[in-house]
């Protein structure tokens, strides 16, 4: 079967990758559609240290084909949107309902790929950038079948996390203020995520002027080129909040986004981290600023629990509320995966789905 495979050099498509049965407890899905997510190039620059040969991708949805044994949830024939939380379902902290910090959802990267004889490992605990992949059972959601797989696939990790990290960590209020930093796929999502809670002033900020229409259909209420922003961006974000923001997100994983976070929050604001920077990055910051009852938060996933999030997301598509459709700039046939890569890192997308 065909699939993406990072070889530790080069990126491939190959067509004789095997997958095997699902064993007890997993599902077989046949993937339809699967978004690149800058997690992914990450992996091939190494930002993320992964052990290859490995097939990529994390973020998609497709048809069940086959279960494993206990498995009563899904069935063959049943669309699925993938999540990469293969958590164990029973430690303390599914328990408490924080599947993200499950420590078997954590690292752990399983094989249950081979390519000429040889084990693939499976990135995180997905790999959607298959035809077929093999997911624990907890990771397959069941979403309605008026979902297109296109725009479903992009729940399992752009929504999950933009979303999430709105509704479900920084527990955004109505009438706050917003500020985030950098509009692609995850920022689009906190943007939308903000403006389903309620967020009175959201402003998105970015070095692309082009992003300026998308940011505001998806729920900025100002934009702030940063690339010409006279005074820098905090002069104009605090033209608009001259107190500073109640939550700042930052999505994009640089450290100097990080600082510049904190440097926006009013008193008793919130930074929250979505943004993958390198292992060993190091930020720095004033931790007078912080005095007034700011804090910093990091986020996992959006803090998501999704076998539930999922399909209220779902339902929020086909009630129009969320966004979802309006995120899918391009689709790519797999074999094109070069020209879907070069389009993202070009700024060219706000989420590029591949096909099968």
């Amino acid at each position: 079967m065909r699939a993406v495979v990072f070889d530790g050099k080069e990126v491939q498509v190959v067509d004789d990758l095997e997958v095997r049965d699902p064993g007890p407890g997993e599902v077989l899905v046949a993937v339809a559609a699967a978004g690149l997510c800058h997690s992914d190039l990450s992996v091939v620059d190494g930002t993320i240290p992964f052990p290859v040969p490995v097939v990529l991708g994390h973020e998609g949805a497709g048809v069940v084909e086959a279960v494993g044994e206990g498995v009563r949830h899904v069935a063959p024939g049943d669309h699925v949107a993938l999540s990469t939380l293969a958590n164990c379902g029973a430690c303390a902290q599914c328990d408490r309902g924080r599947p993200t910090m499950c420590r078997k959802a954590i690292g752990r990267p399983g094989r249950p790929f081979t390519r000429g004889g040889e084990p693939v490992y499976q990135f995180a605990a997905n790999s959607a950038f298959a035809e077929r992949t093999v997911v624990k059972a907890v990771q397959a959601v069941r979403i309605p079948p008026e979902v297109p797989l296109t725009s479903a696939a992009l729940i399992g990790c752009a929504v999950l996390t933009g979303v999430g990290a709105v509704l479900n960590r920084a527990r955004v209020d109505r009438g706050d203020s917003v500020v985030v930093i950098g509009a692609g796929g995850i920022g689009l999502n906190v943007l939308q995520g903000a403006r389903i809670a309620g967020a009175l002033t959201v402003i998105a900020v970015d070095a692309n002027a082009e992003k300026e229409a998308v940011a505001r259909q998806f729920g900025a209420t100002h934009f702030v080129d940063a690339s010409t922003a006279d005074g820098g961006v905090e002069e104009a974000v605090r033209a608009v909040l001259p107190e500073g923001a109640d939550h700042v997100f930052e999505c994009v994983g640089s450290t100097a986004l990080v600082r510049q976070a904190i440097d926006l929050l009013g008193r008793r604001g919130q930074a929250v981290l979505l943004g993958m920077a390198a292992p060993d990055a190091e930020a720095s910051f004033l931790p007078a600023g912080l005095f007034l009852d700011k804090s910093i938060l990091g986020c996992r996933y959006g803090a998501a629990r999704p076998q539930r999030d999922v399909g209220l997301y779902a339902a929020q598509y086909l009630a129009g509320r969320l966004l979802l459709d309006e995120l899918v700039t391009r689709t790519y046939e797999v074999e094109d995966f070069a020209s879907a890569v070069s389009d993202a890192r070009a700024g060219r997308l706000a989420r590029g789905v591949l096909t099968f």
